[in-house]
């Protein structure tokens, strides 16, 4: 399994330059399954769902969401974990882009 975080550059706005183009090529090229972690990528709670609904149409194997009950006082990472009712929306629109792919 490999997994697409980002890595840190001089950006300013978001964590981390997350390549989206490397998730396609890691597909290509290699057998193993490739999941994408878009919180740590973007690291801003509002993007979250938008890269990872890219990610899904992009043929990731799977993504990693950060969840929290109170996401705004998580211990780590609040900025950019997800509510489980941000987290739940953002399952259907994935589980729906996944339908569409099979199609």
């Amino acid at each position: 399994m490999l997994c697409e975080r980002g890595i840190r550059s001089y950006e300013q706005a978001y964590r981390n330059t997350f390549d989206i183009n490397a998730l396609v090529m890691l597909k290509e090229k290699t057998h193993l399954l490739v999941i994408a972690d878009p919180s740590h990528g973007i690291g801003v709670r509002a993007f979250v769902d938008k890269i990872a609904m890219a990610l899904a149409v992009t043929g990731a194997d799977g993504v990693i969401v950060e969840v929290h009950e109170q996401s705004e006082r998580a211990m780590s990472d609040g900025q950019q974990t997800l509510s489980y009712r941000q987290a739940e929306q953002l399952y259907k629109k994935l589980k729906a882009i996944a339908g569409l792919r099979d199609v």
